[in-house]
């Protein structure tokens, strides 16, 4: 079954209030802020869109507030794809599905990215498999999407800041519906 934009709507509606991991945001001010964050360095509207739907698959799959507490890794960067796959193209799934192990191979790659983890971050990134080995980085790399899938990551990191100002969630659902419409005329 494919997710409608009225679906997505529904879920940031019912589980958007939900905390964020122990970050000081909900999971809907953390996905507009990924979205935002996005369209400050001129992302295409396809990234755009992963960005703000990157984490939709904690509001699939609930396992309450700071899963990471009790160990569990929710897989979320799966969870969504089988029904936004439908919907949408490689262009916004990919960068999805990637983007957790592009913090395990900007962790191998960068010397400063570690550092910058949240707390949460830090202990999902062990429930998630840990940092890449160098090799596991350069195949990382190579795969389609990756450069996109690590500039999500980036985003992803920094948007947990309370109260930061940003667009609304229309905003990014017409993002969404954008690409959506691209994609069925495609």
């Amino acid at each position: 079954m494919a997710l409608s934009l009225d679906d997505i709507r529904v879920l940031f509606e019912r589980h958007g209030s939900l905390a964020y991991s122990g970050e000081p945001v909900t999971q809907l001010e953390h996905a507009l802020q990924s979205g935002a964050l996005a369209e400050a360095e001129g992302a295409s509207d396809e990234l755009v869109a992963a960005a703000f739907l990157h984490d939709l698959g904690h509001l699939l799959n609930l396992q309450g507030e700071t899963p990471t507490e009790r160990g569990v890794d929710d897989l979320h960067q799966y969870f969504a794809l089988p029904f936004l796959r439908p919907v949408l193209p490689d262009a916004v799934l990919e960068p999805i599905r990637l983007h957790v192990d592009a913090k395990r191979c900007l962790c191998a790659i960068d010397a400063t990215y570690f550092g910058q983890l949240s707390a949460d971050s830090v202990r999902s990134l062990q429930l998630q498999g840990g940092i890449f080995s160098e090799q596991e980085a350069r195949a990382f790399v190579q795969k389609p999407f990756a450069e996109d899938a690590m500039r999500l990551r980036r985003w992803d990191d920094r948007a947990k800041e309370k109260d930061r100002a940003t667009p609304g969630i229309d905003h990014y659902l017409a993002v969404v519906e954008r690409v959506m419409h691209a994609h069925a005329a495609a």
